[in-house]
């Protein structure tokens, strides 16, 4: 029988605040943190609105050299980390080093530090042969995404595998996936594990701008996200990062740690169908749901909650509400689901680990996380989205899906764990 995999800290940065008492306050009080984006000037862009984090590193504990050295992605990796080891209460340097890992996901990389550096060695666009005299020393560590998981496994002293995980929008949930196997098959007994993406830059608005994901309502950033709503019209972009510290189950509680939830079943799929498009059945999320709840030896009736993927765009809500059907069946129709990116924006790469600490935030306090902005009923998506505020509902198991441009489907089931039964 494979080990057992549980979820002992939590570290987070998320737009509205940072660290998790943040996070789960924006959440709870269903608040947004979408803006019209500061970070440079969006004028030329067709959306101009974000989720944007008010990040100072040094705050966080980050030395002059490693704020140099890294890209803000990396910043945030390696700050959530720390948050999630100190949380845990774990202490390193008591364990074998090299039965503790590193798995670390990312959509787009260090897009920013390359963007922002592009433009120096360029000068701002001017020069076709760019000049590499005017670049930092560090930019490859900017070109090779390795470098997150890295610079994570160097903070916290992990000296058995560290991988990078990159599947686009599914990363967080598929890096964490990931881990709990490498613990499950006993390569490892601990494992830091999560993602992180800051892809708020120019080069990231001109991708979407191109393909019209993203929402042109400017005019209305607060509002500007709005999953399952008749009115929707696109995501909204943020960044942030959430990583977690994995455990196998009997170290976990010999040591008499807090778990936060047992990491029950992981599924993940792609529909080899379309870039960017999507099946209106749902059928390849149903697929990942499927299995997922396989594995956890659960029936659908079991899920307490549902955290959705809710990314604001026609057709992804209307292919994750025939999913949900497909797989959850009736109880499709009793079970709350809600969309945390209509508070905190869609963070890519990040945000399906974002998305694992909102679950087992939710699971903690018994209380599920609204769809905010969400006024006006979409008769295509009809199940119970916790529409604007928050909802005490007994919460012991949650599903959490994700899916991502290039096909991905990728669905987890977290369970609280019961340590009487144990």
């Amino acid at each position: 029988m494979s080990r057992r995999v549980v979820i002992t800290g939590v570290g987070v940065l998320a737009p509205g605040g940072t660290g998790v008492k943040s996070f789960w306050s924006l959440l709870s009080e269903g608040r947004t943190a979408t803006r019209g984006i500061t970070f440079f000037d969006p004028s030329s862009f067709r959306s101009r609105v974000a989720a944007e984090i008010d990040f100072h590193p040094e705050s966080h504990g980050l030395t002059p050299h490693e704020i140099r050295r890294m890209d803000r992605a990396a910043q945030f990796g390696v700050v959530t980390a720390r948050e999630a080891l100190a949380d845990s209460g774990l202490d390193l340097a008591g364990l074998d080093p090299h039965a503790t890992g590193v798995s670390i996901g990312s959509a787009v990389g260090a897009t920013t530090g390359l963007d922002d550096e592009y433009r120096v060695v360029s000068d701002n666009g001017r020069l076709d042969l760019v000049d590499h005299t005017y670049s930092p020393q560090h930019l490859y560590n900017y070109f090779v995404p390795s470098s997150f998981s890295a610079e994570v496994a160097w903070a916290v002293g992990a000296e058995g595998p560290a991988t990078v995980v990159s599947t686009g929008c599914t990363s967080g949930i598929d890096a964490v996936g990931h881990a709990v196997e490498l613990i499950r098959e006993g390569t490892t007994d601990v494992m830091i594990a999560g993602a992180t993406d800051a892809p708020i830059s120019p080069i990231t608005l001109a991708c979407f701008d191109a393909i019209k994901a993203t929402t042109p309502r400017n005019d209305d950033p607060e509002h500007a996200s709005r999953p399952f709503d008749g009115t929707r019209n696109g995501f909204v972009l943020g960044e942030g990062s959430a990583v977690f510290v994995l455990e196998e189950l009997g170290n976990a509680e010999r040591r008499g740690a807090h778990i936060y939830a047992e990491i029950a079943g992981y599924a993940s799929r792609c529909n080899a169908f379309h870039m960017t498009g999507l099946r209106p059945d749902g059928r390849e999320m149903a697929e990942a749901i499927d299995v997922a709840l396989a594995e956890a030896r659960m029936s659908p009736d079991r899920i307490d909650y549902v955290n959705a993927h809710g990314s604001g765009t026609k057709q992804n809500d209307r292919h994750e509400t025939a999913a949900f059907k497909l797989s959850l069946k009736e109880h499709a129709r009793r079970v709350p689901v809600s969309s945390i990116k209509s508070m905190v924006g869609h963070s890519l790469g990040a945000i399906g680990s974002i998305e694992i600490a909102a679950s087992v935030l939710a699971m903690a306090h018994h209380v599920v996380p609204p769809t905010a902005n969400l006024r006006t009923p979409d008769p295509e998506c009809d199940l119970d989205y916790v529409p604007v505020t928050a909802r005490e509902h007994r919460t012991d198991t949650v599903l959490t899906v994700g899916s991502g441009f290039g096909g991905f489907q990728s669905a987890m089931v977290l369970a609280r764990h019961d340590r009487s039964a144990a």
